[in-house]
C-alpha cells in the first residue's frame, strides 16, 4: 500500500472508531492497531499527559504490561522531547538522538526508527503518538500527515473524554504581581512603555471530522474570499509614506494569500474528511514542521507569513474572530503575541501601539520590516511569556538591550524615562551622520556598506547614508516564489535595484539555495533529504549542476545592468575552478548578448564568497581571478567551529572573537596585501561595534551590514585611530589574553571608543 493510500485508510477507518460506542480506552486500543497496520509499522504507542507525567495509555508492538506503568517526565526521552518542544521527530535511527532513552519494560531494544508528533490542546502537548519500525527508515511526510491529523482528532477524543485533567491541560500558573523582567532577542530598537495587550485569544477547533465534506469546502471557499479582501484593505491602507522595503512585504504577503497551492493543500485535507477549521490546522502544522527543518532564517519568515495567513483564514471560518486590533487599543500598548504577521500589525491604530514583544520572531521577519518602517519597536523570542506578562500589566520595553520589565517599581520607571530621553538625542547623532564620509582618526577612508534581499530595501540606502550594496541576495525573490522566476521577473526586479541605487554599487550575489534552502517546487525531484544541509548540495554548487538557472541568472543580470557597472558575486566558492565554471556561464551569455548587438554592461566585475575555509589555502591561486573577495562570516565560522549556528545548544559555543578565528581572518586579509583584489566581509560579525573594531585592526577596510548598522558602525570608525588598533591587535594575536572581548572592551574604553 501507498503512503498516500495509508493515510487516506487511516482517517476512513477512525471515522468508524470515533463513530462507536466503544469507551475511550477501547478506542485508543484501536487507534494504535490501525495506524500500525496502515503505515506497516511494528509499534505504534499513544502517550498521555497525568499528573505532570506522560504515561503510556495505549500500545500496538510494545509489551502490554507496560500501558499504564511507563511514565516519563516531559522533556525526558523521545516522547518527553517532542513533547516539550511541540515537535515532530522522524529518526531513522533512534538510539542516534542526544535525547534517546532506553525503558526496559517496554521491549523496544529491537526497533530502529522512530517517529512521533504532539497531541495539543490549547497549543500544549497533552500527550504523544508514535510509530516504530524495526528496520531503520523515515517516515514520509505523508505519513508523518496522517500521524499529525491522527493526533488531532486524540486531542478531541481524550478531552472530550476527560482524559486529562483540564487545568493541567492548560498549564495554568500562578498570577505574579511584583515587578519581572523578561529577556529576549532585539529585532526593531528603541524603548516603549504601555499597557500590556494580547493580541487573540486562543482559537480553539472543537469538531475535527466532518459530517459533510462539500459543506465544509464552501467553507473554506466563503474564508478564503473573505480574508483576501481583508488583505486588499489593508494593504491600501498602509500608513507610512510611499516607498520603501515594506512595500515589497506587503506584495509578497499578499502573494501568498492568493497561492493556489496552499488552498489546494487545504481542500485535499478536506477531502480526507476533516472539518475546515481541522483541515487549515493540519496543512498549518505541515507548515511548522517544515520551519523547525530549515536552517535558513529568510525562507523561515517567509513561512512565518504563511502561518499568520493561516491564523486569519482560521479564524474567520471558526467565527472567532476577536482580535485586540478589532476592538480597539483604549490607551498607549505594548502589544503581546506568539507571532504576527505585517498585516496584523498594520491593523492597529499607530498612535496607540507602541511597541510589541514576541514569543518567537526574528530578524529577517516581515512584520519586522514593517514595524521598523513603522517606527515600533520590537522585542522576539521571549520564553514564556504568557506566564509573566497578564493583560492589563504596565510595562517598559527596552529592545535597545534585550528587556523588559513587567509590573516595574516606581524608580525603574523615572530611570527609564531618563534614557528614552538619552536614546532619542542618539538617534539625532545617526541622523546627522547620514552624509558623512566615514575617516578614522588617522584619516583612512572605511566603506561601510549594507546589506539587501528586497527591491525596497535600496531606499535605506539615503535614509542610513550607507556606500552602497555589498550583498543583496538574489535567492529572496526564489524563496517567496511560487514557481522557478522567468528571466524576465528575474530581470525586472535588478534592473529597479540598480535604479533605485543610481550611482552606488550594488554587489549581486548569485542564487544560493539547496541544503536548508530547499525550494518548495524543485523539493520532490531536485532536492532529497540532507543530514548536513550547511554543507550539502547547495549555493553555487546547485547552480553549475542546474546551468539553466543559472544562465538565466546570469542574463537577467547583464541586460540589467546595460550601459552600467555590474558586480557579480559567487557563493560557497571552495576551489578555483568552481568560479571558472561559473564565470564561463557569465561569459557565455555575454557572447550571446554581444552577437545580438545588445546594449551591454560597461564594467563587470566578479567576486566570490569565503565561506569555506578550503579557499583560504588556495589563495595564492585564486585571487589572480578574481577583482574582490568577500568574507560570509556566519556560514565561515560555523564551519570553522563544526558548530551549526542554527543548533540552540551550540550557538553560544562559539564567539567571533575567539583567536582561532581572528587569526583565522588575519591571515586571510595579509595574504591580499597587494593583489589588487578588494577585500570585504558581509556578515552580522561587521554590525556589532567590538566586533567591527575588530576587524578593522585585522586590516579590513570594507564592511556590509544591515542597514540599521550603519550609523552605529560609521560613529565607531570616527573615533578610531587604526596605528593604535593594529598595534593592539597583533599584541592579542601573538599571545592571546584568556578573555579576548573583555580586553579589547576595557582597551576601547581606555582609548575613548563608545561601545554601547
Amino acid at each position: 500500500m501507498s503512503a498516500a493510500a495509508a493515510a487516506r485508510q487511516i482517517l476512513t477507518r477512525l471515522h468508524e472508531v470515533m463513530a462507536s460506542r466503544l469507551h475511550a480506552q477501547g478506542k485508543l486500543d484501536q487507534v494504535v492497531d490501525i495506524i500500525a497496520e496502515c503505515l506497516d509499522s511494528e509499534v505504534c504507542s499513544i502517550y498521555l499527559l497525568r499528573e505532570g507525567m506522560l504515561e503510556l495509555f495505549a500500545t500496538h508492538g510494545l509489551n502490554a504490561e507496560a500501558v499504564h506503568v511507563t511514565r516519563m517526565a516531559v522533556g525526558e526521552g523521545l516522547v518527553g522531547t517532542l513533547a516539550e518542544n511541540v515537535e515532530t521527530l522522524n529518526l531513522a535511527e533512534a538510539k542516534a538522538h542526544p535525547d534517546f532513552q532506553y525503558r526496559p519494560e517496554t521491549g523496544e531494544e529491537k526497533f530502529h526508527s522512530f517517529a512521533g508528533v504532539p497531541i495539543v490542546y490549547r497549543e500544549r502537548a497533552v500527550g504523544a503518538l508514535c510509530v516504530q519500525h524495526v528496520d531503520p527508515r523515515r517516515y514520509e511526510d505523508i505519513e508523518i500527515e496522517a500521524l499529525q491529523t491522527t493526533a488531532m482528532v486524540l486531542s478531541e477524543l481524550i478531552t472530550n473524554n476527560e482524559l486529562i485533567d483540564e487545568e493541567e491541560a492548560r498549564g495554568l500558573v500562578p498570577v505574579d504581581t511584583g515587578p519581572a523582567t523578561i529577556t529576549g532577542l532585539q529585532l526593531v530598537k528603541g524603548l516603549a512603555s504601555g499597557t500590556a495587550v494580547y493580541h487573540q485569544p486562543r482559537i480553539t477547533i472543537d469538531q475535527v471530522m466532518a459530517e459533510d465534506i462539500e459543506v465544509e469546502r464552501q467553507r473554506v471557499y466563503r474564508a478564503f474570499d473573505r480574508m483576501r479582501d481583508q488583505i486588499d484593505n489593508l494593504a491600501d491602507r498602509a500608513e507610512f509614506g510611499v516607498g520603501g522595503e515594506h512595500e515589497e512585504v506587503l506584495a509578497t504577503y499578499k502573494m501568498f494569500a492568493y497561492d493556489e497551492g496552499w488552498s489546494r493543500r487545504i481542500n485535499e485535507a478536506i477531502d480526507a474528511g476533516l472539518t475546515a477549521e481541522a483541515a487549515i490546522e493540519r496543512v498549518q502544522q505541515r507548515t511548522r514542521m517544515r520551519m523547525r527543518e530549515i536552517d535558513d532564517p529568510l525562507l523561515q519568515d517567509r513561512m512565518h507569513d504563511l502561518e499568520d495567513l493561516s491564523n486569519r483564514l482560521l479564524r474567520i471560518v471558526s467565527g472567532q474572530l476577536g482580535t485586540a486590533a478589532t476592538q480597539g487599543l483604549r490607551g498607549d500598548a505594548i502589544l503581546i503575541a506568539k507571532n504576527l504577521g505585517p498585516a496584523e500589525l498594520l491593523e492597529y491604530d499607530r498612535r496607540r501601539l507602541k511597541g510589541v514583544i514576541l514569543e518567537e520572531g526574528s530578524l529577517t521577519a516581515h512584520v519586522v520590516i514593517v514595524a521598523r518602517a513603522m517606527g515600533v519597536p520590537v522585542l522576539g523570542r521571549v520564553r514564556g511569556l504568557r506566564g509573566v506578562v497578564q493583560e492589563g500589566d504596565f510595562v517598559l520595553l527596552d529592545a535597545d538591550n534585550g528587556n523588559a520589565v513587567a509590573r516595574p517599581a516606581q524608580q525603574v520607571i523615572e530611570a527609564f524615562d531618563t534614557r528614552f530621553a538619552k536614546s532619542r538625542e542618539r538617534q539625532a547623532i545617526y541622523a546627522e551622520l547620514r552624509a558623512v564620509e566615514p575617516f578614522t582618526r588617522c584619516g583612512t577612508r572605511i566603506e561601510v556598506m549594507m546589506n539587501a534581499g528586497l527591491r525596497d530595501d535600496i531606499s535605506s540606502l539615503a535614509l542610513v547614508g550607507a556606500d552602497g550594496i555589498g550583498l543583496f541576495r538574489t535567492e529572496f525573490q526564489f524563496l517567496v516564489s511560487a514557481t522557478l522566476p522567468q528571466r524576465e521577473r528575474q530581470f525586472r526586479l535588478y534592473r529597479d535595484v540598480l535604479d533605485a541605487a543610481g550611482d552606488k554599487p550594488v554587489v549581486f550575489r548569485t542564487v544560493d539555495i539547496g541544503g536548508d534552502k530547499a525550494l518548495p517546487y524543485l523539493r520532490e525531484t531536485e532536492f532529497e533529504h540532507d543530514e548536513n544541509p550547511a554543507m550539502g548540495w547547495r549555493a553555487l554548487r546547485v547552480a553549475l549542476e542546474r546551468e539553466g538557472l543559472l544562465k538565466a541568472q546570469a542574463r537577467a543580470l547583464l541586460e540589467a545592468a546595460a550601459g552600467r557597472s555590474l558586480y557579480v558575486m559567487f557563493p560557497m566558492v571552495s576551489e578555483p575552478w568552481e568560479f571558472d565554471a561559473a564565470k564561463a556561464v557569465f561569459d557565455g551569455q555575454l557572447a550571446y548578448l554581444r552577437r545580438r548587438k545588445k546594449l551591454l554592461p560597461e564594467a563587470i566585475r566578479y567576486g566570490a564568497m569565503l565561506e569555506v575555509p578550503a579557499l583560504a589555502e588556495v589563495l595564492d591561486l585564486f585571487l589572480p581571478r578574481v577583482s574582490f573577495l568577500s568574507i560570509g562570516t556566519n556560514d565561515l565560522t560555523q564551519f570553522l567551529f563544526a558548530a551549526d549556528r542554527a543548533n540552540p545548544k551550540l550557538a553560544e559555543r562559539y564567539d567571533w572573537l575567539s583567536p582561532a578565528i581572528l587569526r583565522f581572518l588575519r591571515r586571510i586579509s595579509q595574504a591580499t596585501v597587494g593583489s589588487g583584489v578588494d577585500l570585504g566581509v558581509c556578515g552580522e560579525m561587521g554590525g556589532r561595534r567590538l566586533e567591527a573594531l575588530a576587524l578593522l585592526g585585522l586590516g579590513f577596510r570594507r564592511l556590509s551590514i544591515t542597514p540599521v548598522s550603519v550609523g552605529p558602525i560609521k560613529e565607531l570608525v570616527r573615533q578610531v585611530d587604526l596605528r593604535e588598533l593594529e598595534k593592539a591587535m597583533q599584541g592579542w594575536l601573538a599571545t592571546p589574553p584568556p578573555d579576548m572581548r573583555a580586553a579589547m572592551t576595557e582597551w576601547a574604553v581606555g582609548h575613548g571608543i563608545d561601545l554601547d
